[in-house]
């Protein structure tokens, strides 16, 4: 078979060493090393594990391989420790896997750890349901639970299942999926897209890569979604036969200008594309907009060119992002306008400050160099051979347009998108955040031109007006802040000495109103100006100054909640447990509580129960005697 190739006997002699010298005959150590080769050749090719999608096959290749690691008794990530043996072996014949091997690694552990948190969580929920589980079928509902809630994926679920005899109730989780997926779409507050009824002949010819205005006829006018002859003072859907403006695409923001004629004027909010038609959404301020009319298209041109010197920064922080974090990095979407630019990228960890600050340089460097933005039209092969990137999933025609930008050729990828003259155009650009927002893909917000150029000046007036309010220089800010953070934790341990040595002067002089209650002392009270550790330590020495006791306190704090706390003394706490006392007096709070026989805790927000409250501590015990 194939297991016996010296490729797999190497995965297998690996696999068992680490696992500590498992049998080379255990099917699980086969699925284990088979599953490291598909790994690392999907990461080194660019997927990331996600939710979705490619990400998604490998996210339970590793999953069910680390599955079967836990059957051969590892406790501990062992997974992407497989990867220096499949290198050893497969690296002479792909380099790429070489250059590859320290990303995969933490790729695979950061999955690894992933799962264990997933599969602790998972498998607790499923044992229990199999403790309660009367036939051979595992419910269509708890497989679902565990997908949807833990993320335990239903293959893993059905090889446990296959495990132990049992199978899956799948009709009664694809039950589940589809009631979930019509919540889904009873929830969704999107409104009607009229786009999806139209149905226009014909093709829109795009001169917006030369020109920002036009002369052109109107080919069609909808109104609601409707074929109409004529709009005004509405907002309707304009189709021409030629256009400046350009379709939203490819992450870029669709144009926004006027279309004018003879005694009218038409506001275009956006322009998006269906089929081989453009479709510019607006309202008619002015005048009647008539199917055949001759207007001048007029682009918003303030608005293009920061959107173009948006789009073009995007490039040259894709080729830094590349460069800086590696070749696994990948669009994996953008949102550029005139304001900000926005693009997300797979990635398998926080990119850090210094990662930051070095793709940021990399980019200006670039900019100042102020080399000219080159476009070539060509076919799909001649592309690829430039070098040009193309991404995964997008769709291109038999003519596409090769983007290349910096000094030797710093970014080469194919888009249609409109750009800067030349890198200098820029300005500068400045990255205000970078964030994760899903498992595998992260997020930079970035600035460029104009929007740059302010957000600095932002910047510089917030720390001149703190270097003001703090009395000192811009230059030693940060020491000047944590000297006052030093100061305030000082402070903060200051005032919660003085809480706690009033608190226990306050407990103190409460010990003379406990009452005597057959053989134990009862003293609930009210305390204030403390927190929960000083009503904690209030209540135990009140409990050890009174004997034989059962101490209730409460106190209230800024926020109006009601924090209860009760002690007793353990000598009684079997006839008299505080987690049963606390319990009752937290529901004429409005709340609960509960805990230990001698220790209890619980609270509550209604603050004209306190009262009763309080008398309930003695009517309760008067019932336990």
């Amino acid at each position: 078979s194939n297991y016996e190739i010296d490729l797999f006997v190497a995965l297998l002699k690996g696999a068992s060493s680490i696992l500590g010298g498992v049998a080379l005959e255990e099917k699980s150590l086969r699925v284990i090393a088979d599953h490291i080769r598909a790994s690392v050749f999907l990461i080194a090719d660019g997927v990331m594990p996600s939710n979705e999608g490619r990400g998604y096959t490998l996210r339970r290749i590793i999953r069910r391989a680390v599955r079967h690691g836990n059957k051969l008794g590892a406790s501990e990530p062992f997974f992407h420790k497989l990867v220096d043996v499949l290198v050893e072996v497969m690296g002479e014949a792909y380099p790429d896997l070489v250059a590859a091997k320290v990303q995969v690694e933490k790729i695979l552990l950061q999955e690894e750890q992933q799962f264990a948190k997933t599969l602790d969580k998972g498998m607790r929920v499923l044992e229990q349901d199999l403790e309660r589980l009367s036939a051979s079928v595992i419910p269509g509902e708890t497989v679902f639970t565990l997908y949807d809630t833990y993320g335990f994926p239903v293959d893993l679920t059905n090889d446990i299942a296959r495990e132990r005899g049992l199978t899956l109730d799948y009709e009664g989780f694809e039950r589940s999926m589809e009631a979930q997926r019509n919540r889904a779409r009873a929830s969704s507050k999107f409104g009607v897209d009229y786009n999806d009824s139209l149905q226009i002949d014909g093709e829109t010819t795009f001169i917006g890569y030369e020109h920002v205005s036009s002369q052109a006829e109107v080919r069609s006018v909808l109104v609601a979604g409707a074929e109409s002859s004529a709009a005004s003072g509405q907002d309707c859907l304009v189709v021409l036969d030629v256009t400046p403006f350009y379709a939203e695409s490819g992450g870029q923001v669709g144009d926004t200008g006027e279309l004018r004629w003879s005694g009218g004027r038409m506001k275009v909010s956006d322009t998006r594309k269906e089929g081989k038609n453009f479709i510019h959404v607006g309202t008619v301020l002015e005048g009647v907009l008539d199917k055949g009319q001759k207007v001048d298209a007029c682009v918003d041109d303030a608005k293009r060119s920061a959107t173009a010197l948006n789009h073009s920064a995007t490039h040259l922080l894709h080729a830094a992002l590349r460069q800086v974090l590696g070749e696994h990095v990948v669009q994996k979407g953008s949102l550029v306008d005139s304001e900000r630019l926005r693009f997300d990228f797979a990635h398998f960890e926080a990119v850090s400050v210094a990662q930051l600050e070095e793709i940021t340089a990399m980019v200006n460097r670039q900019i100042r160099a102020n080399t000219p933005v080159l476009t070539t039209l060509t076919d799909m092969k001649s592309a690829k051979e430039m070098g040009a990137m193309a991404l995964f999933g997008e769709k291109y025609g038999d003519e596409v347009r090769v983007l290349m930008m910096g000094e030797n050729s710093f970014s080469v990828e194919l888009c249609g998108g409109t750009h800067a003259q030349r890198t200098g155009d820029i300005g500068s650009l400045v990255i205000v955040s970078e964030a994760g927002i899903s498992s595998g893909v992260r997020r930079i917000e970035a600035l460029s031109g104009e929007s740059a150029e302010k957000w600095v000046r932002d910047m510089v007036g917030q720390v001149r007006d703190a270097a003001e309010v703090l009395k000192c220089n811009r230059d030693n800010i940060a020491e000047k802040v944590q000297a006052q953070l030093d100061r305030t934790r000082q402070l903060e341990k200051e005032l919660q000495m003085l809480k706690s040595k009033l608190a226990a002067s306050a407990g103190a002089d409460l010990a003379q109103e406990a009452i005597q209650c057959g053989d134990v002392q009862v003293l609930a009270a009210r305390l204030d100006g403390v927190d929960r550790k000083g009503l904690l330590d209030s209540a135990d020495k009140l409990k050890n100054q009174l004997g034989d006791a059962v101490v209730l306190l409460l106190t209230v704090d800024d926020d109006d909640k009601i924090m209860v706390v009760a002690s007793v003394t353990k000598s009684v706490s079997k006839r008299f447990p505080a987690g049963e006392l606390v319990k009752d007096v937290a529901s004429i709070l409005g709340g609960k509580g509960g805990g230990r026989p001698d220790m209890a805790q619980g609270g509550g927000v209604e603050l004209a129960g306190i009262p009763s409250a309080l008398e309930k501590v003695r009517q309760w015990v008067e019932s336990k005697l």
